[in-house]
């Protein structure tokens, strides 16, 4: 395999990072995780726009989108398969033992791996910790994932793909790599932003496409509502069809089934949109 490593392509196996970069030391560093089908990136001008926001917030130099699309052209050519992840990041470069950071400047890493289409439905639990919805990192897609893979270590104990977080005031949140919707009497909804979620992709596109509304949602609307499902990059639409031991009516709820839909049609139509 070859990645892009800070201005060209090298073999994954001898390229290198320093041991005191900041993504590694501090976490400092933010990231995107892009679908590619055949070679192709899926709505990558939307996740470079996030990638900018993210690195922005860190204080990090804003990434050059000539160059990081330059760099995913290259990885995908060089690695061609039908379903990839691509993986896009940035992180603060090398520097000093402690939060502040030398004057390397940033590291710029691209990199993908084949990866297989998701099942049409999975099962998710809710956990006990919580989302910040008032955290400086508060809708950030920061390498600083340690938290997640608590959390979603926790889900695959009890036998699910996915753990679900509140915030701080009880309220519906998100999942450890996705967003989530719920189905209220025909009508389909998905916490706020302000929640602390992050503003993902998929889910801006679903908002944009099926008239989904954002709405303030308490964390017990996933043991009453109609259908559940998640949505992100590489699983696009996928319905929940157990949550925390309740079991939703088959594998797609009809208006989840119109969702997929919906969403396979229009991504159909423009790879960038």
């Amino acid at each position: 395999m070859r990645i892009w490593l800070d201005g060209g392509l090298r073999e994954a196996e001898s390229a290198r990072v320093s041991v005191l970069d900041h993504g590694l030391t501090v976490g400092d560093g933010v990231f995107e995780t892009v679908k590619a089908v055949d070679g192709r990136p899926f709505a990558l001008t939307r996740h470079l726009d996030r990638l900018t926001r993210s690195a922005r917030v860190l204080g990090l130099p804003e990434p050059d989108p000539d160059e990081v699309r330059h760099a995913c052209t290259a990885v995908l050519e060089a690695n061609p398969m039908p379903l990839g992840r691509l993986r896009i990041t940035c992180t603060g470069g090398h520097g000093p033992l402690g939060i502040g950071r030398g004057e390397h400047g940033p590291t710029l890493v691209v990199a993908v791996g084949a990866t297989t289409r998701r099942p049409d439905s999975t099962v998710a639990v809710t956990v006990p910790w919580t989302r910040n919805e008032r955290g400086a990192l508060a809708g950030v897609k920061s390498t600083s994932y340690a938290e997640n893979l608590v959390a979603l270590a926790c889900a695959h104990r009890l036998g699910a793909s996915e753990a679900l977080f509140g915030n701080t005031v009880g309220r519906l949140c998100e999942g450890t790599g996705s967003n989530v919707f719920v189905v209220l009497d025909g009508e389909v909804h998905t916490p706020p932003v302000a929640s602390g979620c992050l503003p993902g992709i998929t889910r801006a596109l679903v908002l944009q496409w099926t008239g989904a509304r954002e709405t303030d949602l308490p964390l017990d609307v996933l043991h009453r509502a109609d259908e559940v499902f998640l949505t992100s990059s590489l699983r696009d639409v996928q319905a929940l069809h157990r949550i925390d031991g309740r079991e939703l009516p088959g594998t797609r709820g009809p208006v989840t089934a119109e969702v997929v839909r919906v969403f396979a049609e229009r991504s159909r139509q423009d790879p960038d949109p």
